[in-house]
């Protein structure tokens, strides 16, 4: 019997314990080089526990404990073989169906372990899943429109009254996050500066090179990759805004590395997009699609969310007209994107309406003056409504921009 330690990894340098938040797999399963089996969660991120070898699984420590990094989390016993479990007493993992000629058809399809354990606790096959369960009935939508199933009800008013309630401790990254935003109100002088954008030559110009833009580059063109190129640009011309405090010093950057909030479902957290500056947008639109994935997925790695210089967030996306954002220590600065509402604005004394966008500039007053914030934030306004104005003086420069 050839029986080899799985031991919990390092997620950062300064981390020294983890949370094993959840097995992917159960006691005593056959699991497969490679395969994700556990969750384990930090303060700073959420990482996969990996099988290292083929063979039966031991599990060593319980959802929800507090593990030092370095200690066994399971044991594989790699001389087991998958062929034999029924003969050798061994149990299987739990698989989300049992065999049927009407499932035949799904047999050969992949399932990560953790797709099966979703659907094993809540009963569905692949078939369900592929098939979205069910078709909706005219009942079902009367239900959601009356808000009780005997369509008595009308918003909700009439649904059954209930008192439950429930306590679940907070993960690590929450109860981390937690205390990096109470940090960020007592030790900062924290202020907020506001203005507004007129979207509508960066929606035109996306309206205009669309197509374009997907068939040379092969990913659609955002609103939020022009933000990061023109902070980029602003950052050059207003160095402390892309600065922050090391004890009794200021340190300022040549580069703008660019922090993006990204909403996941272990909190918020913040992927660092390197030297905007040097990147074109369909090169920032490749990052922001590849970082947020990997955040969303858990699987994005403490470097990849550490060194940011500043920091954008894009609360419009959850429809936020204004707000002011948390600066993101040891940051001095953040940028809030909100959503794009038509309203009445005056322009060569005329009443028009535009597709307007309140933007606002939190930042540390020990570092940034009133002036600058200013005018960093009148500056990436002047580059966002006239974007061309990021790389040349004209509209000549519209597809340099874009790459195409």
């Amino acid at each position: 019997m050839a029986i080899i330690e799985i031991k919990i990894p390092s997620p950062g340098e300064s981390i020294t314990r983890v949370e094993l938040s959840r097995w992917l797999v159960e006691e005593g399963a056959f699991v497969r080089k490679d395969t994700e089996i556990a969750e384990l969660e930090s303060e700073k991120a959420t990482l996969m526990l990996m099988a290292e070898e083929s063979g039966k699984i031991s599990l060593k420590a319980a959802e929800g404990e507090s593990i030092a990094v370095g200690s066994v989390a399971c044991t594989i016993d790699t001389s087991a073989q998958p062929e034999q479990p029924a003969a050798a007493g061994i149990p299987m993992a739990k698989t989300a169906i049992e065999p049927s000629e009407s499932q035949t058809e799904y047999d050969k399809i992949k399932i990560t372990p953790l797709a099966k354990k979703v659907m094993t606790e809540s009963g569905l096959s692949v078939e369900d899943v592929i098939s979205g369960l069910r078709r909706l009935k005219r009942e079902d939508v009367e239900a959601v429109l009356g808000g009780a199933s005997d369509g008595t009800g009308t918003n909700g008013l009439n649904r059954p009254v209930t008192r439950e309630s429930k306590s679940e401790r907070m993960s690590s990254l929450r109860r981390k996050l937690s205390e990096r935003l109470v940090s960020v109100k007592n030790e900062t002088a924290m202020l907020t500066t506001f203005n507004e954008v007129d979207m509508k030559p960066i929606m035109d110009l996306r309206k205009k090179y669309q197509t374009l833009f997907v068939e040379k580059h092969g990913i659609k063109l955002g609103i939020i990759s022009f933000f990061l190129k023109a902070c980029s640009v602003a950052l050059r011309e207003f160095p402390n805004v892309n600065a922050m405090l090391d004890g009794e010093n200021m340190v300022t950057y040549d580069y703008a590395d660019i922090s993006v909030a990204v909403s996941t479902p272990k909190g918020l957290m913040v992927p660092v997009i390197r030297n905007v500056e040097s990147l074109g947008l369909a090169e920032i639109e490749r990052a922001l699609e590849e970082l947020a994935a990997k955040a969303r997925s858990g699987k994005i790695s403490i470097p990849e969310m550490s060194g940011g210089t500043f920091t954008v967030t894009n609360g419009g996306i959850f429809g936020s007209m204004l707000s002011t954002p948390l600066i993101n220590p040891p940051q001095s600065a953040i940028l809030g994107m909100h959503n794009i509402q038509e309203r009445p604005v005056a322009i060569d004394g005329q009443v028009v309406i535009r597709p307007m966008m309140y933007v606002a500039l939190s930042y540390d007053h020990r570092v940034i003056d009133g002036k600058e914030s200013v005018g960093f934030l009148v500056r990436v306004k002047q580059l966002l409504e006239k974007p061309t104005d990021m790389l040349f003086g004209g509209s000549s420069g519209e597809k340099a921009l874009l790459g195409i």
